[in-house]
Order: C-alpha cells, then structure tokens, then sequence
C-alpha cells in the first residue's frame, strides 16, 4: 500500500481542530483521514510546530520549505513524490492516493430491466404548477 504523508503549517494542536475559530476544511481533513486510518491506509500527519524533524528528514520537504515557505504548506507526498502543494487532499485524493475503494453507506438501488427511472416530479406528482 502506497505510503502517504501530509506536511502542514504550525497549528495550534496536532489537528489544528480546536480554539474559538476552527477551520471546518481541517474538520473535514481531520474526519477523512480518520475514516481512511480506519479501513488500513498509510497515511501520517506533520505539523510543522510539533513534528519539525519529519520535515528536515525528507530532502524534498526541506526543500520545498527553502523555496516556497511554509505558506506554501501543505504539502502531501506519496511514497516520498510531491502530489499537491497548498491545499489538504480531498477524500477522494487521499482514496486514490492510498489505493482504496470507497465503502458505500448504502448500497446503490437498481433498476430492473424494462424499467423506466421517474423523476421526483414525475413520481410525486408534481409538476410545473405545483403538486397535486
């Protein structure tokens, strides 16, 4: 499995999920990669102000700093090559990074052969002027 690796700014916390004034794009981050732990990714987080060693240890990471900053951060690696810079992966990047399937909540319902679809109008009985 794919190693993936997110270099953040300094936060506040390991998350940066606390305080007055949260950002909900690391809520949703935070979430995402818990769920993805969960189902056995290979995923680590480095913040800047708790774990600067994981950013001086990888050549690419330290350079990336030297050039572009930590405003330039995030930055997320896979199997130690740079795939996004400047903003945190979404749940669908990090599934494709990791190598995972996405788990449904609910299973997909099926048309059966012969079947016509309806719209929401058309099943409720709704229409342009109203619902009946």
């Amino acid at each position: 499995m794919p190693s993936v690796h997110v270099y953040e700014p300094a936060l506040c916390c390991n998350t940066g999920v606390c305080g007055e004034d949260v950002d909900q794009c690391l809520v949703e981050f935070t979430a995402d990669l818990n769920h993805l732990i969960e189902q056995g990714a290979d995923i680590a987080r480095h913040n800047l102000a708790n774990d600067p060693l994981a950013f001086a240890s990888q050549d690419s990471v330290s350079s990336f700093l030297e050039v572009a900053g930590s405003v330039g951060l995030p930055l997320t690696t896979v199997n130690g090559v740079t795939v996004l810079t400047g903003a945190y992966p979404t749940r669908g990047q990090l599934l494709r990074y990791t190598g995972l399937t996405p788990i449904l909540t609910q299973a997909p319902v099926a048309v059966p052969a012969g079947a016509t679809e309806l719209t929401v109008a058309e099943a409720t009985g709704c229409g342009p002027t109203g619902c009946c």
